[in-house]
């Protein structure tokens, strides 16, 4: 937390029926202030005043992105302050302990499913629209070249530098691969590499990109990137090439490509840097406006990645980011999702 919590002023905050239902909501993910409008039933000036008082006292934090304000929970069981974590901890028990609150708690989170499924449904059908067109637009902002060349560098030098094996990526997932441009780049220096899409439109394009390759270096995969459902452990480079800004929870992506990537292994990511382009969430359908370093580095080390390093390429209108990590040895794994399978 930014500072030291008084026990008088969080009381005085969590003294609210709807500031408790929206630390509830908060306590799995950062929320855009409108989505906890939405979910509430509530006006977005009554909710601001509410988070007011709840960033006021410690209990939550808010983060400008455009025009738009998130939200993100101060406290949890795991927070090295004791009150923090007792306050979160308390919370919780009183989802299981008090019917009537936790049927409301278990109704928002379905009313914020479904919002967030309508969003989702709208971003998949703008990338049936522009399948074809992907790799054109995707230059607008910078050109591929040096984003690939510096993409290609980073994550050698990651795995080992000059002189290591021609397969030093060992087996690779392309988390958003699109087009399939990316995993055809780095499938010289890959075992194995999974193309992995949620548009069948986009798989269509890739599988025809990756025809040339060898039948069992390669596997085109479709799913979506909040539930990757491969086994734990199974990779040793994850990628996200311009793909995390269409997350609406990156952090629980980040965290689900931990829990698949093997210790020791590597993790890039390809990124806008934080910007004010308000026009990309409705003409491009991106989530989110870019990412600040502090933001990646933050939930890296979450997810259990030691951050390396860091390479701005401005481009023509945005700032393209590139991020590495790698999976930190004394990580555990979180629990297999159901259905998860093993990668050649």
């Amino acid at each position: 937390m930014a500072s030291r919590m008084a026990i008088h002023d969080a009381i005085r905050a969590l003294d609210d029926p709807t500031r408790l239902r929206i630390l509830r909501l908060l306590a799995s993910m950062e929320l855009a202030v409108g989505e906890v409008a939405q979910v509430l039933g509530q006006s977005q000036p009554r909710v601001s005043r509410h988070i007011k008082i709840l960033c006021d006292s410690g209990l939550a934090e808010r983060r400008k992105e455009g025009a738009w304000v998130f939200l993100r929970s101060s406290i949890s069981e795991s927070s090295a302050s004791p009150l923090a974590a007792a306050i979160a901890r308390l919370l919780t028990i009183a989802e299981q302990e008090d019917t009537a609150f936790g049927r409301r708690c278990a109704e928002d989170r379905q009313h914020l499913d479904a919002i967030r499924s309508s969003r989702e449904s709208h971003a998949l059908d703008w990338f049936s629209r522009h399948a074809e067109e992907w790799d054109e637009l995707r230059s607008l902002h910078i050109e591929d070249g040096p984003v690939e060349a510096a993409l290609t560098e980073m994550l050698l030098d990651l795995a080992g530098g000059a002189g290591a094996s021609q397969t030093k990526l060992g087996r690779m997932l392309d988390v958003g691969t699109g087009t399939g441009r990316i995993a055809e780049l780095l499938a010289p220096h890959a075992a194995h590499v999974v193309a992995f899409d949620k548009s069948p439109d986009m798989l269509r394009i890739a599988r025809a990109r990756l025809q040339h390759l060898r039948a069992d270096s390669v596997e085109l995969v479709q799913g979506d990137f909040a539930q990757i459902p491969f086994a734990a452990r199974s990779f040793d480079t994850v990628l996200f090439h311009q793909v995390l800004h269409y997350a609406q929870a990156p952090e629980a992506v980040l965290a689900g490509a931990a829990r698949v990537t093997a210790p020791g292994g590597r993790i890039a990511i390809v990124d806008f840097a934080a910007h004010d382009r308000e026009d990309l969430r409705q003409t491009h359908a991106h989530a989110r406006l870019g990412f600040s370093d502090s933001q990646i580095k933050a939930m890296l080390l979450d997810a259990g990645f030691v951050p390396h390093e860091t390479r701005a390429l401005p481009g023509h209108e945005l700032v393209v980011k590139l991020w590495t990590g790698t999976r930190r040895e004394d990580s555990v794994a979180h629990l297999e999702p159901r259905q998860s399978r093993k990668v050649p």
